[in-house]
């Protein structure tokens, strides 16, 4: 941040604010705290017949690699609802949540998965404005190569490894992180 969301003033000072113990954004002219938390990305793994549904990404980033439909999550809604909206903005599927699947750590752009698994309630699916192609793949048919992230293989490996699970998967990516990383 450059400026004060509040007051407009710059420069801001990162420090620990009084009875914190992390560094935050503080603006020196009226106080205020600019905390920055993580983003939540919701989507689905949809299944039909057996199968999954994925979307090829027509946008950056990772663009032409196969996905989870997933997004950020929006103000005013359940994590719940952005899953399926989500779904529906990506591959134009109308889905019934079953359960919260996966949870996956994006460490290093801040972000939590919330990944549900889904079912189609009827084999209608295209690609939307973001998406390039969408397909149903067979668990042995997964594009492993060309899964645009991590949480995708997670949520993906999990589900093949006990498709009748009823709990929830936790992961991050701190097996895939390198000194590079941003």
């Amino acid at each position: 941040m450059n400026f004060c969301s509040n007051c407009g003033h710059s420069p801001l000072e990162e420090r620990a604010p009084a009875g914190d113990n992390r560094a935050r954004i503080i603006c020196p002219n009226c106080g205020i705290v600019h905390y920055q938390n993580p983003k939540i990305v919701c989507g689905c793994l949809v299944i039909y017949e057996g199968k999954v549904l994925l979307g090829k990404r027509g946008i950056e980033p990772r663009k032409g690699k196969w996905n989870v439909p997933a997004g950020f999550m929006e103000n005013h809604e359940t994590v719940k609802e952005g899953a399926a909206r989500e779904v529906w903005e990506e591959v134009r599927a109308k889905v019934e949540i079953q359960q919260l699947h996966t949870v996956y750590n994006i460490l290093h752009v801040n972000q939590v998965y919330c990944l549900f698994l889904a079912t189609l309630t009827t084999p209608v699916f295209e690609a939307a404005e973001e998406t390039a192609e969408v397909r149903l793949f067979g668990l042995d048919e997964i594009p492993w190569d060309d899964l645009a992230f991590h949480s995708n293989v997670f949520s993906l490996e999990k589900y093949i490894e006990n498709p009748d699970f009823k709990g929830v998967h936790y992961g991050d990516n701190r097996a895939y992180m390198t000194d590079s990383m941003p």
